[in-house]
């Protein structure tokens, strides 16, 4: 962070001079030094608990369209490396467009470090700002809700407030923003990598049981790399694949992603392919913005929350076992349950608000989670989710043989 300027021999100290800006959409500002690009970033606004993992957080294809606040302090002291990053479209966005710190980065202190954070934030783009009272910030969202704003860096420190704060208001609302097409990828691929372990790092699947088709909406990579553990063959398609696309590669199963925006502007063109694929009774699991989608296909409906889960310490019960899991989370919308047929079983429940977590149809094999059970970052007490999409797999397959 930038010391105070001036001698105190001779005129003592002066205010070193702002080199950010965060200029809300109400017309606050919050004053910063500069990380990352020299540049104007827009974004809604939404704070972020987790305590580990921010290089997954800031590669988050689900992030796309926002400016990251962490509520942990002490952010980048580990630097990044070039293992840990969750966006597979190396040619999409970064995601998020800004991010926001409490205090200056530190020299990374990590044995897999191979760059500092505000290096890393310049090559991809990404607007931060440190010194910020996070705190109050977060308290601020709380309280009014995710606000829209620019976060600005210039070295100089000379800005237009007036246009930035004009900009700011002008904003459109998430709501009813389709954000997909910024990160899914551009044509179809297939996955093999598995999950990284000690001492080896990420290894690759030698055999597979099952093939699944995953619709990428944005996609993680440690969810590819748990369906390839899990046994399955991957093939991803970008977002945009008809119904008959899917079906041609004769799937075992169908995966919808996690990803950014409003799940019913997305779901103008998703659902009904996702409603094809149902009625075709082919078992199907959904994360995040996949969770919503499938709600959508069914009659369901979803809703702009407040302020959003994000973070990695989100407790939910899972209403099959009875079990509370700790949960990684990041979304803006969720399914409001009360629109649910009578033929979809809310399966999991947020214990913070009682927000729905997941859905299981009677009448059709096909379940979904809201959270994110691949952890990236976060613990690991989802992982099963995996496994039940594999056993929902085999199950239809006994019924075919039968």
């Amino acid at each position: 962070m930038t010391a105070p300027e001036g001698n105190p021999a001779t005129g003592g100290w002066t205010e070193p001079r702002a080199t950010a800006l965060l200029v809300l959409a109400d017309g606050t500002v919050l004053e910063g030094f500069g990380l990352g690009a020299v540049a104007e970033a827009p974004g809604e606004v939404c704070f972020n608990t987790a305590m580990t993992g921010y290089q997954e957080i800031l590669t988050d294809p689900s992030y796309a369209g926002q400016i990251v606040t962490f509520t942990f302090p002490h952010i980048g002291n580990v630097g990044v490396n070039d293992e840990d990053t969750e966006t597979v479209n190396a040619a999409a966005s970064s995601g998020v467009r800004g991010v926001v710190i409490h205090a200056d980065i530190t020299e990374p202190s990590n044995w897999r470090a191979t760059r500092h954070l505000d290096a890393w934030l310049k090559a991809r783009n990404i607007v931060g700002i440190a010194g910020v009272d996070t705190r109050a910030l977060t308290a601020l969202i709380r309280d009014n809700g995710m606000p829209n704003a620019i976060l600005a860096h210039n070295p100089d420190g000379v800005f237009d407030l007036p246009r930035l704060k004009q900009q700011a208001a002008a904003l459109p609302d998430m709501a009813g923003l389709d954000l997909v097409p910024l990160v899914t990828a551009a044509q179809r691929y297939d996955w093999s990598e598995t999950p990284w372990q000690w001492p080896a790092g990420y290894g690759k699947r030698e055999s597979a049981a099952h093939r699944v088709v995953a619709i990428d909406y944005g996609v993680k990579r440690n969810i590819l790399r748990l369906l390839a553990k899990a046994g399955c063959e991957v093939t991803v398609v970008p977002s945009t694949a008809s119904a008959a696309d899917i079906l041609a590669l004769s799937p075992d199963g169908v995966f919808l992603s996690n990803g950014p925006g409003d799940p019913a502007a997305t779901g103008e063109y998703a659902v009904p392919v996702i409603r094809e694929l149902l009625d075709r009774k082919i078992p199907t699991f959904g994360i995040c913005l996949g969770h919503q989608m499938l709600a959508l296909a069914i009659g369901g409906q979803t809703m702009k929350m407040k302020q959003g889960h994000h973070g990695a310490n989100h407790p939910v019960q899972d209403k099959t076992t009875g079990k509370v899991e700790i949960v990684s989370m990041n979304h803006g919308f969720a399914v409001d349950p009360t629109t649910l047929p009578a033929h979809a079983k809310e399966t999991h429940v947020s214990l913070f608000d009682g927000s729905n977590c997941g859905i299981a149809l009677d009448d059709r094999p096909a379940f979904s989670v809201q959270h994110h059970p691949e952890a990236s970052p976060g613990p690991q007490d989802s992982h099963y989710l995996f496994t039940r999409f594999v056993e929902l797999m085999e199950a239809e397959k006994a019924k075919a043989a039968a």
